[in-house]
């Protein structure tokens, strides 16, 4: 079966070709503009910075060389060939690593329970009113945009050294954290169970906790667990102003230059995270599916 092809006019082809061309050179001077506009930015953004990147050429030897020491021990041989000299503190570090993860456990567990109670007073469509919601939206905003290291100096300073003021740090920034991400995971939840429960003349708290709660549950554990694993590095730097667990002996190690400790206690650090991601991806995946584990 043959087709027809039907040819335009030769002046019809012209004007559909030259309309062709103004648009794909329209689309490639905004393309240049915004690469344009980008590189400006990144200049203005560098020099406000004061990258240098003479600087950073001349002295990145220094960079690599520290890695090559925390490698190296005393006697100059490379740490793997003595793991026994190496992990000689081990004892020492496994006990301050489980302080730290006791602390990341409790202010994790602390800030979940507080998010929980307030994510639906910040959430649009729970909210009971709506200079609540306004208040508790600032809070929440307050509680996670103060970096947790600061909160820890600040407990530091009022409760003294020690596990405590990690734990108060890490609970309330888990707070401001998770009270946002619950409150989305709220935010699109259906409302037609709550608008059914509603019509039966039942309570706010009781909406809440028959037809919001069960649609959220997997959401909100998903989250938690993971902010658990945030925590546990958070709480590693917070040693580093005296908050307890095993930053406290990493600064110390940087501060007197026993590289090889560095290392060390690096590794634990790194192993210990490694290991929580799995157990909680895969504790995700275990309870809630493969959707949560996502």
């Amino acid at each position: 079966m043959t087709v027809a092809v039907s040819i335009l006019p030769e002046q019809q082809l012209a004007a559909l070709n030259a309309a062709y061309d103004q648009a794909v050179a329209r689309r490639r001077l905004r393309l240049l503009l915004g690469v344009v506009v980008f590189a400006a930015a990144l200049l203005l953004a560098a020099i406000g910075a004061e990258v240098n990147l003479r600087t950073l050429f001349t002295y990145f030897g220094n960079f690599v060389s520290y890695f090559d020491r925390i490698l190296t021990l005393d006697n100059g041989q490379r740490v793997w060939t003595d793991v026994g000299e190496w992990l000689w503190g081990w004892r020492k570090w496994l006990k301050m690593l489980g302080e730290t993860l006791l602390i990341s456990y409790v202010g994790t567990l602390i800030g979940a329970t507080f998010a929980f109670v307030l994510n639906f007073f910040a959430a649009e469509n729970t909210s009971p009113a709506p200079w609540l919601r306004f208040t508790v939206r600032r809070l929440l905003e307050f509680a996670r945009t103060v970096p947790g290291i600061v909160f820890a100096l600040i407990f530091v300073i009022a409760f003294g050294l020690g596990p405590m003021a990690g734990v108060l740090a890490i609970a309330i920034h888990s707070t401001g954290a998770l009270g946002k991400l619950f409150s989305e995971i709220v935010e699109n939840a259906d409302m037609k169970p709550v608008e059914g429960i509603r019509s039966t003349g039942a309570s706010w708290l009781s909406c809440m906790r028959f037809a919001v709660v069960p649609q959220v549950t997997a959401g909100y554990a998903s989250y938690a667990l993971l902010r658990f694993e945030i925590n546990v590095r958070e709480a590693s730097v917070m040693g580093f102003v005296g908050a307890g667990g095993i930053g406290q002996e990493l600064v110390v190690a940087i501060r007197k230059f026993y590289y090889s400790d560095v290392s060390a206690i690096l590794l634990t650090i790194i192993v210990t995270v490694f290991v929580i991601d799995i157990t909680t991806g895969w504790l995700r995946g275990r309870l809630f599916g493969k959707e949560a584990r996502t």
